[in-house]
């Protein structure tokens, strides 16, 4: 898949060959340059030759400099455009996948994922694209050279080069096996830094510094221990190639240094050869030492691919045109999550334009029925329908613009508050103006300087409880969706902020098909119908006074809430 990456910068990979070509094949003239320049100069005392030999040898290495720039801001353009693309298409996949992935995956992970494995791919492309490729011309081309003066020359000093076969082929593994614990331990690492940077109240309440640094202390030493181990293997095979090319160069001296004494061969010769060697000796140190750094690329393109060969469970409809009503029905659903059946043929008709109150103890599966009507999960069998259709012929998009959502937890982004009312969107003023009024938005924007354009904080951090759910609202309101979520929504906010909030969602959902998932039941007490849910089923539905009548399970919340007080 990387091919696919790279083949959209082949203009600017063909360029930077050329100008490899070009600079990894001045260390070989430059070698052939030093046979005049002893024989000619040094040798054969010609003082004319020592203007023209050092001015090509100025001229080489003032085309490697130039080559080398070149060259490196190319390959460093491609390199991060394709890491850049690979982040956004990574990214794009992962906000396809289905609830349960993010369940089983932390935010933290999953950040490690499109963020530390992308980044390691690409400090390895950067260094095998802008250096491989080099060294390898200029081992091709040393190597040539040095056959051309001599090829028994040549085989002495590649004599120990099979030596090294057998151990690349297992220092490869090794590093590839501690990169992936590597890359999983960053995981860790990503995870426990996001839970305890977003858990930072709870963290200094409990007074838990010192247990959450030491737990983060075990994570980053063993991934520290892993890196030293990961190093040291992979400095083996440059060093083994230290060892095989001091046999090699005993091995050329032996044999070419007898010839040279002899007269057999001038000394420019041997010097050329030697210098072609001795400069072939760096580029293969550093190609050997690649084996290991793409052992660290290829673990992070196996946790990148596990990630975008992944298929959402959840697929999309094909019918395009919106539901002819609203009404909501759901015949003998069911659900598991784990193993475990969380909704157990669960039936219940919300009408259109009515308020339908889902009430039970916590794990009833209130919560479940909103994901299924979103469908961010499927049931496992059963059928939903809205407005006669079921739900798995809508396009997912279709589908999810008819339902605005209000939760308990209001996500917000950390944005002005505009930007949280209307996200990616550029909306009149006059609408924006008349969703903060109707949410009780602009009751606390206009004491804020910036008004609607104050930065909401990471999370909503900077807004109260109540302010950030009056905003929830009014993203509600700007949607202008015909039904209407409710999950929890005003349980967690004072008196006050409560009765505000609970204004706002009256006259949003005021002509709309509203579902309400409520803990205080006073707050549904005028709904048209509540459904009562235990272990995934419903077990009573009616109006308020009919259910108390009645003296079943919502008799008994009720009772329960308002210790014998409705």
């Amino acid at each position: 898949m990387w091919h696919d990456y790279l083949r959209a910068h082949w203009g600017r990979m063909a360029a930077a060959f050329g100008l490899m070509v070009i600079e990894g094949s001045t260390l070989a003239i430059l070698s052939w340059m030093l046979k005049p320049l002893f024989d000619r100069v040094f040798v054969g005392r010609d003082e004319g030759a020592i203007w023209w030999v050092g001015g090509a040898i100025f001229a080489l290495f003032l085309t490697r400099a130039i080559t080398l720039i070149l060259n490196r801001s190319l390959m460093t353009s491609v390199s991060l455009g394709v890491s850049s693309a690979m982040q956004v298409d990574l990214l794009r996949h992962i906000l396809t996948l289905d609830q349960s992935f993010f369940q089983r995956n932390p935010p933290g992970s999953v950040i490690e994922r499109v963020q530390g494995d992308t980044a390691a791919v690409q400090g390895v492309w950067t260094t095998f694209i802008t250096g491989a490729g080099r060294d390898a011309i200029s081992l091709v081309s040393l190597l040539g050279v040095a056959l051309t003066i001599d090829p028994l020359w040549t085989a002495a000093a590649l004599i120990g080069a099979p030596l090294l076969i057998l151990p690349t082929m297992l220092v490869q593994r090794y590093v590839r096996r501690k990169t992936r614990q590597m890359r999983a331990g960053a995981s860790l690492r990503a995870t426990r830094l996001d839970e305890v940077l977003h858990g930072i109240a709870a963290v200094k309440l409990n007074r838990l510094e010192d247990y959450q640094t030491d737990r983060f202390s075990t994570i980053v030493n063993q991934i520290r221990r892993t890196q030293i181990k990961v190093s040291a293997t992979g400095a083996l095979i440059p060093a083994l190639i230290d060892i095989v090319t001091g046999l090699g160069f005993v091995g050329v001296l032996a044999l070419g240094g007898a010839q040279v004494t002899r007269g057999e061969r001038s000394v420019g010769e041997f010097m050329a050869f030697f210098t072609a060697m001795s400069l072939a000796f760096q580029p293969l140190r550093r190609l050997g030492g690649l084996a290991g750094s793409w052992q660290t690329a290829a673990a992070s393109l196996e946790r990148i691919y596990a990630i975008l060969d992944l298929r959402p469970a959840v697929r999309s409809g094909t019918r395009t045109e919106g539901p002819p009503a609203t009404d909501i029905v759901l015949d003998n659903v069911r659900l598991e999550y784990d193993g475990r059946e969380v909704l157990r043929g669960l039936s219940f008709t919300a009408e259109a334009g009515r308020t339908t109150a889902l009430v039970g103890p916590s794990g009833a599966g209130k919560s479940t029925v909103f994901n299924l009507l979103t469908r961010l999960v499927d049931p496992a069998s059963g059928q939903i329908t809205l407005g006669g259709v079921p739900l798995a012929e809508f396009d997912l998009a279709t589908l999810r613009d008819q339902f605005s959502v209000v939760t308990q937890d209001a996500a917000l982004f950390d944005e002005t508050i505009a930007e949280n009312i209307a996200p990616g969107r550029t909306v009149p003023e006059a609408q924006m103006t008349r969703a903060v009024e109707a949410a009780h938005v602009a009751e606390f924007t206009r004491s804020l300087p910036l008004g609607l354009q104050t930065p909401a904080g990471p999370r909503g951090s900077s807004l109260s409880g109540g302010q950030r759910q009056r905003v929830a609202i009014a993203r509600a309101v700007l949607r202008d969706a015909p039904i209407l979520l409710l999950d929890e929504a005003t349980s967690a906010l004072d008196t006050a902020s409560e009765r505000i909030v609970a204004a706002a969602l009256d006259g949003l959902a005021d002509g709309r098909t509203t579902l309400v998932i409520a803990h205080r039941l006073s707050t549904i007490r005028k709904a048209d119908k509540i459904v009562v849910m235990e272990d995934g089923q419903v077990v009573e539905e009616g109006q308020h006074d009919s259910l108390m009548a009645r003296g079943g399970v919502y008799a008994s919340l009720v009772h329960l809430q308002f210790g014998g007080e409705e």
